[in-house]
């Protein structure tokens, strides 16, 4: 269950406003939402996956039913002693192009939206995510998947210094433990992102 009430009150000290928000202008990104961490069989499965699943999948609709952008990221990696740098040193395991942990979870199957490969946790790291939302003339991201902390928290970082602004799903995104999922919300809420349920940034969409 995701404690979504409590984290929002925490948050409190730190709202914006995020005044209008031009649907026109707004992507949609799923990060890393793979089997690796998504299904019960993955390798580091992440058992709050279950409930942010659904908040996905109602922002995916609504983006859908609206011809908004929407695209994907996987992780992953050909071969990790080449392409995995500190990341794959660091966590000693990786998910690897072509597998079925590398594939989208079921329940979020892309159907013909863009799917971004990343070999690092930001989501910019040499792809052309940047170029693609310039080209599709941008401006607000809305960030969803795993891990609130790792790619989901460095993507977004990423993308404030670039310029766009950022939406910050609370039960969009999930961790390893609450705690941590809760600090970077804070850390994002204070300094980069509009921290939302995804029923209030599709209220925002309206």
């Amino acid at each position: 269950m995701l404690n979504v009430e409590k984290w929002m009150k925490e948050l409190l000290p730190f709202y914006r406003d995020p005044g209008t928000v031009e649907c026109e202008k707004t992507a949609l990104l799923i990060i890393d939402m793979e089997n690796y961490f998504a299904s019960p069989s993955g390798n580091s499965f992440l058992s709050d996956t279950k409930y942010i699943v659904p908040n996905i999948k109602k922002l995916l609709c609504y983006f859908r039913e609206h011809k908004l952008p929407v695209i994907y990221t996987a992780h992953q990696h050909l071969n990790p002693s080449v392409d995995g740098g500190m990341l794959s040193k660091w966590w000693g395991s990786s998910i690897m192009e072509g597998s079925l942990q590398a594939e989208i979870c079921d329940e979020l199957k892309p159907a013909g939206e863009r799917v971004i490969k990343k070999r690092r946790y930001s989501a910019f790291y040499q792809t052309d995510l940047e170029l693609l939302l310039r080209g599709m003339n941008i401006e607000n991201l809305v960030i969803t998947g795993v891990m609130t902390n790792l790619c989901c928290e460095t993507t977004a970082r990423d993308a404030f210094v670039r310029d766009f602004r950022v939406f910050f799903m609370a039960d969009g995104n999930c961790s390893a433990t609450e705690e941590m999922h809760l600090a970077s919300l804070k850390n994002l809420a204070f300094g980069f992102a509009h921290v939302l349920a995804a029923d209030d940034m599709i209220g925002l969409l309206l």
